[in-house]
This record gives structure tokens, sequence and C-alpha cells, in this order.
């Protein structure tokens, strides 16, 4: 049996596409947590709890910062190596921070963890106050790409 050369083609590229796919990376809102445990912070206080989420907060934003940079990035590298110069495919980013954005957030976990045992209610407030503002931002940066997308067609 002979394949034509278009027919080569296209099983060449169903099949490359979902490896390249799968070396862009992810945007930080996709990267789940690693499990810390709480047992890290059981001799804190209240007021340390607070200092330290304060810290992996702060870290947390620029880490996700730079990986949804990192993402968007390789976004754009397939979209024109796909669709216009296929060498553009090699300036993908596979050294994203993926790890670090997964133990950053089990860190969070870990501190809201250390807070509900401890009974520290104006931090647990925070935590819950600062997800629902994320959850909000994430639902609006949903809303205006899919608004964005929609006026483009």
């Amino acid at each position: 049996m002979k394949i034509n050369k278009s027919a080569s083609r296209i099983l060449i590229s169903a099949l490359a596409i979902p490896f390249l796919l799968s070396a862009c990376a992810d945007k930080s809102a996709k990267i789940s947590a690693t499990y810390v445990s709480p047992l890290k912070y059981r001799n804190y206080t209240c007021d340390q709890l607070t200092e330290e989420y304060a810290r992996v907060l702060e870290e947390s934003k620029m880490v996700n910062k730079a990986q949804d940079d990192i993402a968007g990035n390789d976004s754009v590298a397939m979209g024109v190596g796909l669709v216009l110069f296929w060498p553009a495919l090699f300036l993908i980013d596979s050294d994203d921070k993926k790890e670090e954005v997964s133990r950053l957030k089990g860190e969070v976990k870990a501190i809201d963890q250390s807070a509900i045992q401890k009974n520290c209610s104006t931090l647990r407030t925070q935590i819950i106050d600062d997800k629902k503002a994320a959850a909000e931002a994430a639902k609006k940066a949903k809303e205006a790409t899919k608004n964005s997308d929609d006026s483009n067609n």
C-alpha cells in the first residue's frame, strides 16, 4: 500500500501537533497546588502566620506573572510556528515555573489550614477575601477574552 505525500504530511502533522502543544507552558491558574504539610507552621503564632501569608502571596504574584508571561509567549510562538514559520516552534520556552507556582499554592493552603487550626479569624477572613477577589478577577479576564474573541469573529 502506497501513501501519497499529502496524506503522509497530514499524518505527521496530526501526530506532531499534540506533542508540540504539550510543550507549551500552562497559565498559572491551571496549575494545581502541591501538598505542603501544615505542620510546617505548627509553632507560628497568628501574627507570624499573617506575615508568612503576606510573604508567600507576594512571591506567588511574581512567580504567577512570570509563568503567565511564559505561557503567553509559548502560545504566540506556537501560533506563528504552526501558521507561518515552523522554526518559531523552537522558541517555545520549556523553562516554566510550574513547580514553583504549585509549591507556593501549596504553601498558601498549608498556612490557611494552620490558621483554621489556630483559630486566626483575621487571617482566615483575609484569605477568604483574597480567594474571592482572585476568582472574580479570573472570571472578568475570561469574559474579556471571550468578548475579544467574539468581536474578532
